[in-house]
């Protein structure tokens, strides 16, 4: 018992002072902790939820009709191809409602027309009318695959733009078919978020269609293959137009990094192509020497500038008429990927400190009457073993508040209550070991003797126990969200840092003191 290995006394001495430290700084004023002379000494406090801090709650619902629409959109082009690879005359090619529908010239073709349009996507059904007419619709599967995986993909994005602001622990659910559940802890401005997520951020590069002319594409007489479409600089007054092809040179979606910079002491976005981007824009680049071709953000004309030269190496750069904080912004959104449809803001709510002052003030009433009660009971109940148990829990709420701190995990209402919960877990191992020691002592065991024998009897129990409880609290972690999450890791923390301070720090003070005092007769 008294052979307490050197390292272990100094491992325990080493977890029980960093973990006073790195809890500090939640109990001292910020202004002290940023005035530590070194940047590597723990200035971190923890982060409070929602419900604590107060922040943003929006609630927004993706337009999943615009993805239906423009898989119908990509359908009419496939549709195109395959009739003139067929070589099948036909009229009126479009979308109407939600179907694509065209007319075949000659009735003798109409199956063929069929069988060409039937090789577009084996999730679309294909119905001929009176009069050749061809309707090509969308099953009800492809319908609720396409709304499920827009759902998805949008929950990922906007999880990359938050990410992008530095927003800590947001909360991102998906609610019901259509909507997304967004809270942001600190927030108190969520203006520029609402200005983030609402742009789709869908960039491609396209020639620009020099033969046209603007003037009679804003009549309405738009070359096929091409479309109209404004100018995104808004500040020059009067609105500008490009007639450019609707054919995509490269997307987006082959870039792989895009930066603020500064090109001629203006702000500019570099970005840089994947390989298959890069090779796709050499060769585009190179086989349009002196022409114009233009960027395109969300169905407007960023800039359009004249290809110099072959851009080879995948790289180049957007410029335009930017402020830093556009470039930024733009850099976040190429960066963090397009939007699959837009997002409509349904519900805004600033939840405000009040509340969240409130729940701390509650919350730290709970942790103190918890903690007075459990230290008067073990005081009360195992006299000096109890007071080295209520050492023990001071050091055991440091460790949770350092783990909190360095993880940076958020604080919720729910978290606190685990904390306290933990509080009360905290002292059970120390109420089985000192009761097995009083067996001991009963038994008439000298006191060394029942001390050992004491924390060696109890040592599977209490393993067994919280191992069990640990196993619960992770399954709260991995199937809840939210609020129960908050829960579940502080449980889990405290359930950890309890079985160190219980086994280790108490036993390491009950064999300083043998040690010191070789007692005849032990006070419990």
């Amino acid at each position: 018992m008294l052979q307490f290995q050197p390292w272990k006394i100094t491992f325990v001495a080493l977890v029980c002072a960093l973990g006073v430290l790195y809890a500090a700084p939640n109990v001292v004023e910020r202004d002290l902790t940023q005035d530590l002379p070194s940047s590597w000494l723990p200035g971190k406090k923890i982060n409070l939820g929602l419900d604590l801090q107060g922040g943003s709650h929006l609630l927004l619902e993706v337009d999943v009709d615009v993805v239906i629409a423009e898989r119908l959109e990509s359908i009419v082009d496939q549709a195109r191809r395959n009739l003139r690879e067929e070589r099948i005359g036909y009229r009126g090619l479009g979308v109407s409602g939600d179907t694509v529908r065209f007319t075949v010239r000659e009735a003798e073709d109409l199956e063929k027309a069929r069988d060409a349009v039937r090789r577009i996507d084996p999730q679309t059904e294909t119905v001929t009318d009176v009069g050749n007419v061809v309707r090509i619709s969308l099953t009800e599967v492809a319908i609720r695959d396409l709304k499920s995986r827009a759902i998805s993909q949008s929950i990922e994005i906007v999880r990359r733009r938050i990410d992008e602001t530095g927003v800590r622990e947001p909360t991102i659910q998906r609610q019901g078919d259509d909507r997304i559940l967004l809270q942001l802890p600190g927030v108190d401005d969520p203006e520029r978020i609402k200005a983030l997520l609402g742009q789709t951020a869908k960039l491609t590069f396209r020639m620009v269609d020099s033969t046209a002319s603007v003037q009679d594409a804003l009549q309405g007489r738009v070359p096929p293959g091409s479309q109209l479409l404004e100018a995104a600089d808004e500040r020059s007054g009067a609105p500008r137009h490009y007639v450019v092809k609707r054919r995509v040179m490269v997307s987006g979606e082959n870039l792989v990094d895009a930066q603020p910079s500064f090109q001629d002491g203006q702000p500019v976005v570099s970005f840089r192509f994947d390989s298959v981007g890069g090779r796709r824009f050499g060769q585009a680049t190179s086989e349009n020497v002196g022409r114009p071709f233009a960027i395109v953000l969300d169905g407007k004309v960023i800039s359009a500038p004249v290809i110099q030269t072959a851009i080879l190496g995948g790289a180049g750069i957007i410029s335009g008429s930017f402020t830093v904080q556009e470039v930024q912004d733009l850099s976040l959104l190429l960066r963090a990927g397009a939007l699959p449809a837009p997002l409509q803001v349904l519900e805004e709510r600033t939840v405000g400190p009040g509340l969240g002052a409130d729940s701390i003030a509650a919350g730290k009433v709970a942790s103190v009457i918890g903690l007075l009660l459990v230290v008067g009971f073990m005081i009360v109940a195992y006299g000096f073993f109890g007071l080295l148990a209520n050492i023990a829990l001071f050091f055991n709420v440091a460790l949770i508040v350092a783990v909190l701190s360095s993880l940076q995990a958020t604080l919720t209402l729910p978290g606190i209550a685990g904390i306290v919960l933990t509080i009360g877990m905290a002292v059970d191992a120390n109420v089985l070991i000192f009761e097995r020691v009083r067996e001991e002592v009963r038994n008439g065991r000298t006191p060394m003797a029942a001390v050992e024998a004491g924390y060696q009897r109890a040592f599977r129990t209490i393993v067994d126990s919280n191992l069990t409880t640990l196993f619960a609290a992770a399954f709260l972690y991995f199937v809840g969200s939210g609020p129960v999450k908050g829960f579940a890791v502080t449980l889990g923390i405290g359930i950890m840092t309890s079985m160190f301070t219980a086994i280790m720090v108490t036993r390491l003070l009950v064999v300083l003191w043998l040690r010191r005092s070789r007692p005849s007769e032990l006070p419990i």
